[in-house]
């Protein structure tokens, strides 16, 4: 039960975290870019990084604080730091067609389901 609070806690941090730093990053000089989610997804991808190797090699984490970092406030911050890590993890095992189908994959068909969920709600309120 402590590992559900401390994702559903960090969670809730790392969605407020985004919020706010997204919004005062975001350049008034180039509106049509999303640059403050760009920031927010390549700075969740190193501090991920940090966390799973200080985990490894240096620091004794319990699973609650774990998951309050990685699974929760990272999780909340921006899923593309598991996406990430996810996909570092299999290039290191060497699973190199797994990790391309996965990344390519992940993209691909996450984009082709948002245009759908749009298809969807467009054709039945249109």
């Amino acid at each position: 039960m402590g590992v559900i609070v401390a994702v559903g806690v960090g969670g809730g941090f790392g969605a407020l975290i985004r919020y706010f730093l997204a919004g005062a990053i975001q350049p008034s000089w180039w509106p049509g870019f999303p640059f403050g989610i760009f920031v927010v997804n390549i700075t969740g991808g190193l501090v991920m990084g940090l966390i799973t190797e200080l985990a490894a090699l240096k620091i004794q984490m319990t699973p609650e604080v774990r998951a309050f970092l990685t699974t929760g406030i990272l999780g909340g911050y921006t899923t593309f730091s598991t996406f990430s890590l996810d996909s570092a993890l299999l290039m290191e095992r060497g699973a190199y067609m797994q990790a391309a189908a996965y990344i390519v994959g992940s993209v691909v068909l996450s984009i082709a389901a948002l245009f759908g969920g749009l298809w969807i709600i467009r054709t039945l309120y249109a």
